[in-house]
């Protein structure tokens, strides 16, 4: 007979939440078209680094161009499908179209999931058993930041010093993610 203990899975899996604009891609603005993505250097570079090292790599993105009518949810993923060809092993990519200003009614509403509410690293947490605490947010901008710190995870803002504001505290900031991902490799294992 199987002891209770034998039931539940003790593996805990540690992950990377990365934003994707300015992030991975060199965008800024709405883009749901694939032509329109041009990775940053480095980074996948970095992504396959982190992957190799036993990382699980997850996306977590603000697609509020579906809630402004710029593009659908069809376009997130061609464009999504898009950058798997070109960096490698993302395990799976959340994104929140809604926007409380969205023009398309069924996609205006605050939704939990849009940074800098941690509602998409919470669900990725559920679904894969992560760990928070030994998991990292990077990201560009202070809600992927205030995403991270909410869902319990160590943070990496990739800005310039002097580009930083005071509307929160990371972990730790480097001007790309491919600066990024040696220090976590240098101090961090997947064990």
């Amino acid at each position: 007979m199987l002891g209770l203990h034998s039931l539940y899975s003790t593996v805990v899996r540690k992950a990377i939440f990365l934003d994707r604009d300015g992030t991975i891609i060199d965008n800024q603005g709405d883009l749901g078209d694939p032509k329109g993505v041009n990775i940053i250097d480095g980074a996948k570079e970095a992504i396959k680094s982190l992957a190799d090292a036993g990382w699980l790599l997850i996306v977590v993105t603000n697609q509020a161009g579906v809630a402004r009518g710029v593009f659908t949810e069809q376009d997130i993923h061609a464009v999504h499908k898009y950058i798997d060809t070109l960096v490698g092993p993302i395990e799976k990519y959340y994104y929140c179209c809604f926007h409380e200003e969205g023009v398309l009614e069924e996609w205006r509403e605050n939704h939990p999931w849009r940074k800098p509410s941690p509602g998409m690293l919470l669900q990725a947490i559920q679904d894969f058993e992560i760990d928070a605490s030994s998991s990292w947010m990077i990201g560009d901008t202070a809600r992927d930041i205030q995403a991270g710190q909410a869902a319990g995870c160590k943070t990496i803002w990739l800005t310039q010093p002097g580009r930083m504001t005071d509307e929160v505290v990371p972990t730790l900031s480097c001007p790309t993610l491919a600066e990024a991902a040696p220090f976590i490799l240098a101090t961090e294992t997947i064990s």
